[in-house]
């Protein structure tokens, strides 16, 4: 019929390795959106695809390096910045992202991410927040909000949590910025910007983890907390990221969008450049 239009293929299915699905995700995981988005932005950077590597740890996240058909390595637990950054020092023409979970990155990683983001290393950093161990049974980590549930703090958590744009634009970071799965415009966009920037580039993604997290605290499935992101998340990119923190609640509000977008001299290993 005159007016239709037929697509022969998806404008990513060549990013995706056929071969490993299904995926390992649960229904409703925020994983599927957040690798759609990036891989959506790696073909509309222009980018050559085999200039482009993607560096994971272990978790649910960690799994997003073997899913998509770039080189990718799926490194030990807490260890995909130091790989990433051999990677970058050895061939620097490479687009390296680190593409990982909260626990992975800022609990057993943490030291890498905050001596990487002082030396500014030219690293483009995603780390996929969904304020638990997913993958290995739900315990509290170090995103876990002040007196949410978890399978190790079934009276509620009594650490208070990282911030993580607060922390990665205090250590220097170039690109700072936080979305959630449901903003998939704003977050494309953003990826897209961390693509074209050199320097230490961070995307913090809230994403659902129902069965980990949102069971455990009363959220319900995926949708009930995109619903929940959709009613509670406010976009003000010139907030006070000190006070940017990420309450659960129904009486709290998060705070996303771009929050810095800076130059500062990238590190190469002979050191920065001028």
């Amino acid at each position: 019929m005159s007016g239709e239009i037929y697509v022969q293929a998806h404008p990513v299915d060549h990013l995706v390795r056929a071969d490993r699905l299904p995926h390992i995700w649960c229904p409703g995981c925020g994983l599927g959106s957040a690798t759609a988005c990036f891989a959506s932005a790696m073909v509309d950077s222009g980018l050559p695809l085999d200039k482009q590597v993607v560096v994971s740890g272990i978790g649910c996240t960690g799994r997003v390096a073997g899913y998509l058909n770039v080189d990718s390595f799926h490194t030990t637990h807490g260890r995909a910045i130091p790989f990433a950054i051999g990677l970058k020092l050895a061939n620097p023409e490479l687009q390296v992202t680190v593409f990982s979970g909260d626990g992975d990155m800022f609990a057993i990683g943490g030291n890498h991410f905050l001596h990487a983001a002082r030396r500014n290393v030219d690293l483009n950093v995603v780390c996929i927040n969904n304020f638990n161990y997913g993958m290995t049974g739900g315990q509290f980590g170090p995103t876990t909000p002040l007196g949410a549930r978890t399978t190790t703090t079934p009276h509620g958590n009594a650490e208070p949590p990282f911030n993580l744009v607060h922390v990665a634009s205090s250590l220097g970071a170039v690109f700072v910025a936080r979305w959630t799965v449901l903003h998939i415009r704003q977050l494309h966009r953003s990826m897209l910007r961390a693509l074209d920037k050199r320097g230490f580039r961070f995307i913090e993604v809230l994403a659902p983890c129902p069965v980990g997290f949102g069971k455990s605290n009363d959220i319900g499935e995926g949708l009930d907390e995109m619903w929940f992101y959709r009613r509670q998340c406010v976009i003000d990119p010139e907030t006070d990221l000190a006070q940017a923190t990420i309450e659960m609640k129904h009486d709290s509000r998060i705070v996303l969008g771009d929050f810095v977008d800076i130059e500062r001299p990238v590190f190469r290993p002979s050191g920065w450049e001028e």
